[in-house]
């Protein structure tokens, strides 16, 4: 079996660029590649190992990047999405079956709502052309549902669209029902403080924005929450429930561990690189094609209706996958095999000299 992947000079793909590992990062990888190697000083439980320092990292460091109490490593952000919502339904013991969330959620939000037992009611959004989130359309839904838990997308994994979060937290507080944040696409790309936010648990993902090989997530909440998350084992006591014991063991952790100071410098430069992605849009929109989602634009990930291509592909012998192929000619990549009608990109870290390279490759492919 080969087990060789495509690689490209510039990859435009919204789910890797944020997940490209640091120098450290590659060392520390191969340094740990086997098995359960981080564990040969384990006092019993993964998050309090010190050789190496995963203790430090997840009780000190992660918590005050992200302006809580505490935090957690998981095996991705959809385990720590359902960790907290299976603490919540046990909880709630019944007295709420419903997770409220906006229409731009992530399908993993819906898988672990339904894992954990729990039914999805949405907040639509506004459709075509920006699919906004109106955060005041959740008050009514509240009210109607009584859920155990609001859950926001910030942003979206497919418009890159921000709601307004604290205008939705004091909604929320006002309810009495607390607010879960996935910030998989923005944790690590940007300050991302729980404190400032005013929400209750925050969601990240490592492998999407924190420069970590993954699959990891990160979880971070308040100590409010801490016997309603980190509830123990009656058979191991030391062992918490909602981790399974250890969670996200071996090289995800410490890729993540690895790349952090470069990832809490980074997140400084975010107006940057808000500012390369409304170039690139403008650019790309003088070639006929349309950014969908919020304008002006506020994240590097980016969903584009590209008409002129697909007009292209009607014709071209190769059909759809003529756009991988001419992009693949020009060292470019990301672009999934076979789309043309739209697509999403992502400019975060390309330098401008990058970024004016792909607009050259799209409109030499429009020409």
């Amino acid at each position: 079996m080969q087990l060789k992947r495509s690689k490209f000079e510039i990859n435009l793909n919204p789910i890797q660029r944020g997940g490209i590992l640091t120098k450290e990062a590659r060392e520390a990888l191969i340094e740990f590649a086997d098995g359960y190697s981080v564990c040969d000083f384990c006092p019993g439980r993964l998050d309090l190992i010190e050789k190496p320092d995963i203790k430090k990292f997840v009780h000190e460091e992660l918590p005050e990047f992200l302006g809580c109490d505490l935090a957690r490593t998981t095996n991705g952000a959809r385990e720590a999405m359902f960790a907290v919502m299976n603490s919540l339904k046990v909880a709630e013991k019944n007295k709420s079956q419903i997770v409220l969330a906006d229409g731009n959620a992530h399908y993993s939000s819906y898988i672990a709502a339904e894992r954990a037992g729990l039914d999805i009611e949405i907040v639509e959004n506004s459709g075509y052309p920006e699919y906004k989130i109106d955060v005041e359309n959740f008050e009514e839904k509240i009210d109607l549902n009584k859920p155990v838990l609001v859950l926001l997308t910030y942003p979206d994994g497919n418009y890159g669209n921000f709601p307004n979060v604290k205008k939705l937290s004091k909604i929320c507080k006002n309810k009495g029902i607390p607010l879960l944040l996935n910030c998989a696409y923005s944790m690590g790309r940007l300050e991302i403080k729980l404190n400032k936010l005013g929400v209750d648990f925050l969601i990240g993902s490592g492998h999407k924005s924190m420069a970590a090989s993954g699959p990891i997530g990160v979880l971070g909440f308040n100590k409010e929450w801490e016997k309603i998350i980190l509830r123990k084992s009656r058979y191991f006591p030391n062992k918490e429930i909602e981790m399974l014991g250890c969670s996200s063991r071996g090289p995800s952790i410490i890729t993540l561990i690895a790349s952090f100071p470069i990832v809490r410098e980074r997140i400084k430069y975010w107006n940057k690189e808000v500012e390369k992605a409304r170039y690139f849009s403008g650019e790309m929109e003088k070639l006929g094609l349309k950014q969908l989602g919020e304008k002006p634009h506020n994240h590097d990930l980016m969903f584009f209706e590209a008409k002129p291509i697909y007009e292209i592909s009607k014709k071209h012998k190769k059909r759809g996958y003529f756009l991988y192929h001419e992009l693949k000619k020009r060292g470019i990549g990301g672009i999934k095999p076979g789309l043309t009608k739209n697509f999403k990109i992502s400019t975060y870290q390309l330098t401008k000299e990058e970024i004016d390279r792909v607009v050259k490759a799209f409109g030499e492919i429009v020409k």
